[in-house]
């Protein structure tokens, strides 16, 4: 049963481009099943979470962890009456637009894109699924319903101020109402990425020998894990000690969610959607003390890890990939595979073309942008 203030497939502000209703599955369930089989998606299988593709085979990829942010997110909605096909679309597309090299390749391709409008990956997120995804007769992009949409621009808040362009020229077409907050469903993704990444850091970090279990048992919430395990099985074996503590963690995370959000909701009374939408405040969030712990683990991993020696050295590396690639290809677009050609003629100026190099740039896996620019800069140098 679904809580009032859910979002209800069958009230769907619907699509763009009408289509006809599925005879067996939700508007919502093809939302999320169409991301899943979209391009953008299985690229996301090699590019950067924070480790590069090739530093390691068991690090966390985008792609993993937008699996494990559905996960969360799926758990979460349950738990509290939402709709989990919306709440795991959202979850799953969350990241599409991100750029090779994780935030190091969004950071230096919204340097080189200031000029043109600048660049953004919940923005290109957008634009993939409204326009790069070319598949079907009917439509570019893969149509999915306005609440889908909604939730991928705005799951982290209302957008104000300046858009980027990626945002502003499709919400010209189709209203998102950015300036409001998005359905309980979207905040719960937004939480869910929060619970995933700074749980999922934490592992990755131990396994790449930036910091050790000692050094992060003395981190709020991870701490107690540490201890609760070793009361329960003094004498654990490390891995095994590893992983229960840290999925101690994750519960800890979702449990607070959880009983903060259900309780936001009760006293809110939100009587549908759209109510909570225009409720002027987050209804998903965690409490005020987890939030404090969090400040804490965040600031942690920011220090030993983000910002680690040898995690910025290779930073430094696949930023001067972006840098020498986006002037190459702006000055040449010749060089852009033949699919790209067509939009390459219809560029009206050297902006439209600056986003179309964007757009390839931001589309490419780490291996295949190190390829291109061994093939293309380093092989001429």
């Amino acid at each position: 049963m679904l809580a009032p203030h859910a979002c209800d497939p069958g009230q769907s502000r619907g699509r763009r481009f009408p289509e006809q209703e599925s005879a067996f599955r939700s508007c919502f369930q093809r939302d999320r099943d169409r991301i899943i089989h979209s391009s953008a998606f299985r690229r996301l299988m090699n590019k950067t979470q924070v480790f590069v593709v090739h530093e390691g085979d068991s690090f966390r990829t985008r792609l993993t962890h937008s699996i494990e942010v559905a996960q969360v997110a799926r758990t979460i909605s349950g738990a509290l009456g939402l709709n989990v096909e919306l709440t795991e679309a959202v979850a799953l597309a969350h990241d599409l637009g991100h750029t090779p090299f994780g935030h190091t390749g969004e950071d230096a391709l919204a340097a080189l894109m200031a000029p043109y409008g600048g660049f953004d990956h919940n923005a290109q997120a957008i634009r993939i699924v409204t326009r790069l995804e070319r598949h079907y007769a009917e439509f570019d992009g893969l149509n999915l319903t306005w609440e889908a949409l909604e939730g991928i621009a705005k799951h982290n808040g209302p957008v104000t101020g300046p858009l980027p362009y990626a945002l502003a020229e499709y919400d010209a077409l189709h209203d998102l109402e950015l300036a409001t907050h998005a359905s309980a469903e979207a905040q719960v993704a937004a939480l869910a990425d929060d619970i995933a990444y700074n749980n999922h850091d934490l592992h990755d970090g131990l396994r790449a020998g930036l910091f050790t279990e000692d050094e992060i048992a003395s981190l709020p919430i991870v701490g107690d894990c540490f201890a609760e395990v070793d009361r329960l099985w003094p004498g654990l074996d490390w891995k095994r000690r590893r992983h229960e503590a840290l999925r101690r963690v994750f519960g800890v995370m979702v449990g607070d969610v959880i009983d903060r959000s259900r309780d936001i909701l009760q006293q809110a009374a939100p009587q549908d959607a759209a109510a909570v939408r225009n409720l002027g405040r987050p209804v998903i969030r965690f409490s005020d003390a987890l939030w404090s712990d969090l400040r804490d683990i965040r600031a942690f991993l920011f220090r030993r890890m983000y910002r680690a020696p040898s995690v910025m050295a290779v930073r430094a590396e696949v930023t001067k990939v972006v840098e020498d690639l986006f002037p190459l290809f702006l000055a040449d677009p010749s060089l852009l595979p033949e699919k790209w050609r067509e939009d390459v003629k219809a560029a009206a100026d050297e902006t439209a073309l600056a986003r179309i190099v964007a757009d390839y740039i931001a589309g490419m896996t780490d291996r295949f942008a190190m390829h291109e620019h061994q093939r293309l800069v380093a092989g001429l140098s």
